[in-house]
């Protein structure tokens, strides 16, 4: 007769000895062992890369040195946010095109996402023209090369606007726009100015020396948004309470630009228009047309696929959220407002994010029509002075990485804000 015996006397089997093979076979250590080897060799390549070129470089007589960025750049930079002359350093020079490169990144999302909102919504129109025209926009400009519409526009500007001397006389072929504030000319566009003549001078930061009129109306804004969002807040927390939102508009408007106003009235602001003087415009700010070709090719351009973004992140919604609006009373308008889009928000952003960083590196087609980025400072003609092409390039791959994180690290914090929140 056979027994299973008495558990507490059984003994544990002896555990399995660790062998060599385990790192290959064992799932417990072959992802581990995977991870090490691709470490191994990265490091490999990276030692390899480096070594090659200290060697390719000590054989050209060559060293690895950032010093000629402190040399004089000796070269003129035609569109400048601050102040440079050619005697300043090539540092200076790079400091200015990548400001040039953030001012039209900018212009350009900002016209990119104005024309794909609108073109995104209206392909939805139910009148057939505004659809239809809407598609033939979004065909057309997408299915062209950047660099194309960047040349067109370039050669639209300088060819077909009247010269600055068309302007002069009693009899003048051409005409300012806007009560004689604006003048569109084959030199560029010029605008008025905003002046102050209660200046509170610069605060010098080294590199940069930004005016303290500037930073005192930048830093009410900020005030004045983060005292709206305390507003709202509020607001919802007595709906929350007592079902019925009190009116918060005067409130947004008093603390947005109550306080833009009393400083500008406070530094005596002033619009500074230009005016024909010799044989060009003098006074306001001259837009060339360098920037006008670069930043309507990029925002055109662009503004078509985040056209399409914008349509398919409506189209994602579904249609019972529209019925409901309907049913509550809410017209077409304050329905696409207030209910689809904000929940479209959460499929258009995360594309969004990517046309963003399409159009800053794109940016470095200013080349094509002799706009001063960082490409053709740094990228271009300080290379091509110093000699120093490896510097220079890394240096720019780096600017451009940052930048590039920066977008994207900004767009996602915006993206996890309004994604639905699990309880």
């Amino acid at each position: 007769m056979s027994s299973t015996g008495d558990p507490r006397t059984q003994t544990a089997a002896p555990k399995e000895g660790f062998r060599l093979s385990m790192l290959l076979y064992d799932q417990r250590y072959r992802s581990i062992t995977i991870q090490i080897v691709f470490l191994f060799a990265l490091m490999l390549g990276i030692a390899w890369l480096v070594d090659n070129t200290i060697n390719n470089l000590r054989a050209l007589g060559k060293d690895f040195s950032f010093a000629f960025l402190n040399t004089p750049a000796g070269y003129d930079i035609n569109q400048r946010p601050i102040e440079y002359n050619s005697q300043m350093t090539h540092g200076r020079a790079a400091l200015v095109g990548l400001l040039n490169t953030a001012i039209l990144a900018v212009m350009a999302c900002a016209l990119a996402t104005v024309l794909g909102v609108v073109a995104g919504v209206l392909r939805l129109s139910k009148n057939w023209i505004v659809a239809r025209l809407m598609s033939v926009y979004v065909e057309l400009f997408r299915n062209i090369p950047t660099l194309v519409w960047i040349i067109i526009f370039g050669a639209i500007m300088t060819e077909s606007m009247p010269a600055p001397s068309a302007f002069r006389g009693d009899t003048p072929s051409a005409n300012m726009l806007f009560n004689d504030s604006v003048a569109i000319t084959n030199r560029g566009v010029y605008i008025p100015s905003i002046q102050f003549a209660n200046d509170l001078g610069t605060l010098p930061l080294g590199v940069v020396a930004p005016s303290l009129n500037w930073i005192l109306l930048l830093a009410a804004l900020i005030a004045g948004v983060f005292a709206n969002k305390a507003i709202l807040k509020h607001a919802t927390a007595v709906q929350n309470a007592t079902g019925i939102r009190p009116k918060t508009w005067w409130k947004s408007l008093a603390v947005l630009v109550g306080p833009i106003i009393v400083l500008f009235v406070a530094f005596g602001a002033f619009l500074e228009y230009p005016e024909l003087g010799g044989f060009n415009f003098a006074d306001g700010t001259h837009l060339r047309n360098s920037l006008i070709a670069m930043w309507l090719g990029l925002g055109i351009y662009t503004g078509a696929f985040v056209a399409e973004i914008v349509r398919s992140g409506i189209l994602a919604i579904s249609k019972g959220q529209s019925e409901a609006a309907f049913a509550l009373g809410l017209q077409p308008g304050k329905t696409m407002r207030l209910v689809i889009l904000p929940q479209a928000l959460r499929v258009i952003v995360p594309p969004l994010i990517s046309q963003y960083l399409n159009i800053t590196k794109n940016t470095s087609l200013g080349l094509a029509v002799g706009y001063m980025d960082l490409r053709s400072t740094l990228g271009g003609i300080t290379i091509n002075q110093t000699g120093r092409e490896l510097e220079g390039m890394l240096l720019m791959m780096l600017v451009y990485l940052v930048v590039s994180l920066g977008i994207s690290g900004a767009m996602n914090i915006y993206n996890n804000r309004i994604m639905l929140k699990e309880r």
